[in-house]
């Protein structure tokens, strides 16, 4: 077979606080150039860093950037600037492709034109990636661009998951649940079947991607067949500012006594429940772990996270007709032997076991050797996820 030719690929994976982006060389295999991100977005301790493929810091700063616009202007500049020259491409992460975008997708007017219609389906998240993707299309001018959706690893999802229960004619304007965090799933299914592992192919895994942002895919033989979040990220287990699912009624209630607008209500559902809500302290599972000893509200909120995942992997196992594997990724999931611990506790009549000093590595098997599901640990990449997808578009174009 001959080798693949070597191309440049920048990864941009733009967050409601946040951009990161990494740039990578192509070829049989990706290989990082340099990493970056500009974190903490509005605030007044902004910060704009690059990381070498080892880590070590190219530039670090303490930047002004008061809004998305602002973050796009500086990040850009830098590429331009320091980086190697003009990449071969350009892939965005897109996290919401409502009904029309299932599969990576290049960029051109028609797509920013369907994509920006879709902004009230995301708001927190859609106008920061298209504010990207613009800002990608002056300063690289020619340059290929792909838009890379987190929803659309979730497509294959059955009719009925997809379903939500209200009129039809709400349903017809793209109300339905559609998933996300589809490029750190596929990417963990990649490098399973890389792994030869063969449930990558043919098996009932759980993922779990435990991080500010959390969510869970059950997948059956390679495909996704249900999942917690639905119409938006704000949806299934507790995150870390985010609530989760949540009766509706409490949502009429606030509304209707007057205690939240519309605007206030998206705040309080996004930014100030979850964890933090909760605790009162902090929406870093590491603080909360660090203070419950003296402080019942941070234990209270670890808690609850462990018991919303234990009930959502209950509830995924029925929907899959049983459990062979369940993965743990994601800022949480790979950092925190803790949570992991607690969550499997709850789960021993699935036939979850998990070894205590497995459970403390980094990464691998962390399951008993006679536990009849196994539990392992991955590091997830969705920009080389987001790379791998790009170049399948430039070359089929």
């Amino acid at each position: 077979m001959k080798p693949k030719p070597v191309i440049t690929i920048l990864a941009v994976n733009t967050g409601s606080s946040s951009i990161k982006f990494s740039l990578y060389e192509s070829g049989q295999t990706e290989e990082l150039l340099f990493s970056g991100s500009l974190t903490r977005i509005g605030l007044t301790d902004a910060t704009f860093s690059v990381n070498d493929p080892q880590g070590r810091y190219i530039d670090c700063e303490k930047v002004e950037a008061a809004d998305h616009a602002a973050a796009c202007r500086h990040v850009f500049s830098w590429l331009t600037q320091h980086g190697p020259g003009m990449p071969d491409a350009v892939g965005h992460r897109v996290v919401h492709g409502g009904p029309r975008h299932t599969a990576p997708e290049k960029v051109t007017p028609e797509l920013i034109d369907s994509v920006t219609e879709l902004v009230p389906y995301a708001p927190e998240h859609l106008p920061q990636a298209l504010n990207a993707i613009r800002y990608a299309t002056t300063e690289l001018p020619g340059v290929f661009q792909v838009a890379c959706f987190d929803t659309a690893f979730h497509s294959t999802m059955p009719p009925l998951a997809k379903l939500c229960p209200i009129p039809e004619q709400f349903r017809k304007q793209g109300v339905q649940r559609y998933g996300f965090h589809g490029l750190s799933y596929q990417y963990i299914l990649s490098q399973l079947e890389a792994d030869g592992d063969p449930l990558a192919r043919k098996g009932r895994v759980i993922i779990a991607h435990l991080g500010h942002g959390a969510s869970m895919a059950a997948v059956l033989d390679g495909q996704s067949v249900e999942t917690t979040m639905g119409f938006s990220p704000a949806g299934g287990l507790v995150m870390s500012t985010r609530t989760g699912d949540l009766d509706p009624g409490v949502v009429l209630f606030l509304l209707q006594q007057g205690h939240l607008d519309s605007d206030g209500l998206r705040d309080m559902v996004n930014k100030k429940s979850g964890l933090l809500g909760v605790s009162g302290v902090s929406d870093d599972m590491r603080d909360l772990l660090d203070a419950e000893a003296e402080n019942p509200q941070a234990h209270l909120a670890a808690e609850l996270f462990c018991y919303s995942a234990r009930k959502h992997i209950g509830a995924l196992t029925a929907a899959l007709g049983g459990l062979d594997m369940i993965v743990f990724t994601g800022g949480i999931g790979l950092h925190s032997p803790e949570i992991r611990e607690r969550i499997c506790a709850g789960l021993g009549f699935l036939g979850v076991m998990v070894d205590p000093e497995k459970n403390l590595k980094p990464a691998g098997v962390i399951s008993t050797d006679s536990s009849r599901v196994v539990v392992k640990v991955m590091e997830t990449n969705e920009e080389v996820m987001i790379v791998r997808q790009t170049r399948r578009v430039l070359e089929g174009r």
